[in-house]
């Protein structure tokens, strides 16, 4: 018997947009360091973070093919539990300490768009591919080996808002050379009653916790990305003024709790 987590609330608890946690992650990263105008970064943080002077505008944009699955052998349902997600960490600051702050997210499956809401990324609907290597080796599956170049897209209400592409050089012996910053989100949901529109429910500063993290196969090399402007969009204002290294990499985690830094919800 399933229990409910999310909506729609039923007797079994089988029609729940995603099962409650524990959740299991793994998938194939694409990631790209780059730089963007300082000012863009520092608009986009809320009153709780500040702008990290020495990051100089550093942020990373990740292209995900993702595999998900609860406790009872969700993996089994592919189309259900398997997605595509794009997004972009800026470098910020939390009390003096390092961090990164999510406010683009894209990612096409609604199961994992209410998941994100959970832990407070700003998801939306997306078209995001990658290219993909395979255990058979040919022209169509790129090698996790120098030369080996993997392209990524995502677009959104038709329009393109991502394109990178990574070139590998070479391994990654020491993960820790990845480096990683605590990922922070902001919980947000708004009241509908009149007058309460500036009054949110939910209003929470949140640090992603995230247990067993395991990376394999990772490589870094070349990174490109290009952000285009786009109708009604925003993400286009971090368009990277420079690019740095591109890493391709697999990574697992598990998800079973939330930090709450700062609280501004109205009770």
């Amino acid at each position: 018997m399933k229990s409910n987590f999310f909506v729609p609330l039923t007797p079994r608890g089988l029609s729940n947009i995603s099962p409650p946690p524990p959740w299991h992650y793994a998938g194939d990263f694409l990631v790209i360091d780059f730089w963007a105008k300082p000012e863009a970064v520092a608009s986009l943080l809320p009153a709780e973070l500040q702008a990290d002077a020495k990051a100089e505008g550093h942020a990373q944009a990740y292209f995900i093919d993702w595999q998900f699955t609860g406790e009872h052998d969700e993996f089994l349902n592919p189309a259900r539990y398997q997605y595509r997600e794009f997004f972009v960490l800026v470098d910020a600051l939390f009390n003096g300490k390092p961090v990164a702050y999510c406010p683009y997210i894209f990612v096409d499956n609604d199961a994992a768009m209410a998941r994100g809401w959970a832990q407070g990324f700003p998801k939306r609907l997306g078209l995001v591919f990658q290219t993909r290597t395979f255990a058979a080796s040919g022209p169509a599956s790129p090698k996790l080996a120098p030369g080996g170049r993997f392209g990524a897209s995502a677009s959104a209400d038709g329009q393109r808002i991502a394109r990178g592409i990574v070139t590998l050089e070479k391994a990654v012996t020491d993960p820790a050379a990845l480096g990683s910053r605590p990922t922070i989100n902001m919980r947000h949901f708004p009241r509908l009653a009149a007058g309460q529109w500036e009054r949110p429910a939910v209003h929470e500063l949140v640090e992603s916790i995230m247990d067993n993290f395991k990376v394999a196969d990772a490589w870094m090399g070349k990174g490109e990305l290009t952000l285009p402007e786009c109708e009604n969009e925003e993400l286009s204002d971090l368009a990277p003024v420079r690019c740095g290294n591109g890493y391709r990499m697999s990574v697992s985690y598990d998800v079973t709790d939330l930090k709450t830094l700062v609280d501004h919800s109205v009770k």
